[in-house]
């Protein structure tokens, strides 16, 4: 049944984890690794937002309009008249009046096309190209660098998670042994060879070990968590892990490697050269601009008149005799009429605009991109200290881990038989509980020791390698697909139209 239990406790090879799957892990779901592609695309879009200055800008115009008039006109006339003939006395009156009533209607519609083309802007163009290409390599350099730093972090997480899981184990086995000595003691003191010190002094060792265990798992529940957070999947069975071999032999080669290679002083490079375009291009705006305008452009109205007239006319009569004669007569009419008209014009030019003075805005700005410049140099020259003393630092650590191992090693075989030989003097009554208390403590702190700088070799092996700037998933052979930046940019920098993404999107 001890067997058949300690076979179930083993964790089975499917659920065995190396550093280099953790890697690979790392590299594919790390959050910052992918935010930080993402916003490398997002850069990549400013190469055709820079083209853009010298393709034609297409602009589609239509405008409607609708207007009414309304005119009423009123016309009244009067006329009188009397006549003798032969004693007899006649008078006629006659009474008009007529309304007019005209209305126009006109609705006009205009649409068309308009092309503007710049023909020359002083090399801003040119030059704003060129300037997002840098801008674009400064962005993949620092992905790479960024690239570097994540699987230096997960390198780091996976080795403090198998160096705090020992440390474990060792405390474990530490509080077992000082419970065996614990019994051991009180079962002597029972039947008269020990003392009640010894018993005391052994149950203060076992209560020590008890805290420090405690404090060693929750160093492992932190760390398996750090691991979660940085590798994106739980911690197994984690394997022993060795210094990568792609690390140079030789202190000057790897300052010669990082000062060459190293993506962060690659990226600073591209940098410098985006600021002196830039500074062309603010050179630009003192230039003079020629621009293509040209228009098509069709206007369509209707005009709709119409007009109605209503005229009363009334006659009346008066005769010698009695009775009046009167007449009346109302008249009405309508007439409408509709006029339709269409015009097509075509409009081509140029114009040339040449800057005299711009307030000394355009002079600012020069002047500001070339301290800008001057920045970015300067920033060169920074980092490339920075990794240079990268370098040496991860240097000495990795030397100093590789003496510490040999050191540690030495200890923990000398503690070892020390320990061997006290317990065996204890037996017989050469030696004291505290003696064999306080040479386990030796061993364990040997072996703690000892854990910690294999656990320090393997990482500074890793930043040594990431110092020079070497640390690639394509250096280290890592599984999966590996992820190249260049691809999205050739798919977006000449592109013309188009609102999806190159993954459709």
């Amino acid at each position: 049944m001890a067997t058949a239990a300690l076979i179930l406790s083993v964790p089975s090879i499917a659920d065995a984890e190396t550093l280099q799957g953790a890697l690979a892990k790392a590299y594919q779901n790390s959050q910052d690794l992918n935010a930080s592609r993402a916003q490398l695309r997002a850069t990549d879009e400013n190469v055709t937002q820079a083209r853009a200055g010298m393709r034609p800008f297409v602009t589609g115009i239509g405008s409607a309009s609708a207007s009414r008039l309304s005119n009423d006109r009123d016309t009244i006339s009067r006329s009188r008249q009397r006549l003798n003939s032969n004693g007899t006395t006649q008078r006629s009156r006659q009474y008009q009046k007529s309304l007019v009533d005209t209305e126009t209607e006109v609705l006009s519609t205009t649409v068309g096309i308009q092309l503007n083309q710049t023909l020359f802007d002083g090399f801003q163009t040119p030059n704003n190209v060129e300037a997002a290409k840098a801008q674009v390599r400064a962005g993949q350099h620092n992905l790479s660098n960024i690239e570097q730093n994540t699987l230096f972090d997960a390198a780091s997480t996976y080795m403090n998670v198998l160096r705090d899981r020992q440390i474990a184990s060792l405390r474990q086995q530490n509080l077992s042994f000082l419970s065996e000595q614990v019994r051991a003691a009180r079962a002597r003191f029972e039947v008269g060879e020990g003392t009640r010190t010894d018993v005391s002094q052994a149950e203060s060792e076992q209560a020590l070990a008890t805290a420090l265990l405690n404090s060693a798992l929750a160093q492992v529940a932190t760390s398996e968590a750090n691991y979660f957070d940085i590798i994106g999947d739980a911690p197994t069975d984690l394997q022993p892990a060795s210094v990568p071999r792609a690390i140079p032999n030789t202190v000057t080669s790897a300052y010669e490697i990082s000062q060459r290679e190293h993506p962060a002083i690659r990226a600073t490079l591209a940098s410098v050269d985006a600021a002196a375009f830039q500074v062309k291009s603010a050179e630009g705006a003192l230039l003079p601009t020629v621009e293509l305008q040209a228009s098509v452009q069709n206007d369509f109205s209707t005009s709709n008149t119409s007009q109605f007239s209503n005229t009363f006319t009334e006659s009346r009569t008066l005769n010698g005799l009695p009775g009046v004669s009167t007449n009346t007569q109302t008249s009405f009419s309508g007439v409408g009429s509709r006029s339709n008209e269409n015009q097509l014009s075509a409009t081509i030019g140029a114009q040339l605009t040449v800057p005299i003075y711009q307030g000394g805005r355009a002079s600012s700005v020069v002047r500001q991109q070339k301290e800008v410049l001057g920045q970015r140099r300067i920033e060169v020259d920074g980092t490339r200290d920075q990794v240079r003393a990268a370098v040496a630092t991860s240097w000495a650590e990795l030397q100093a881990a590789r003496a510490n191992i040999a050191g540690y090693s030495a200890q923990v075989q000398a503690a070892q038989l020390a320990l061997n030989g006290v317990i065996e003097e204890r037996n017989v009554g050469q030696r004291t509980t505290l003696d064999v208390l306080n040479a386990q403590a030796d061993v364990i702190t040997a072996r703690i020791l000892l854990v910690g700088s294999q656990r320090d070799e393997v990482v500074a092996g890793y930043a040594l390698l990431s110092a020079i700037g070497r640390l690639s998933s394509g250096t280290l052979g890592l599984a999966g697909k590996r992820y190249d930046p260049n691809d999205h940019y050739v798919e977006v920098e000449d592109k013309w139209y188009g609102l999806r993404t190159p993954d459709g999107r």
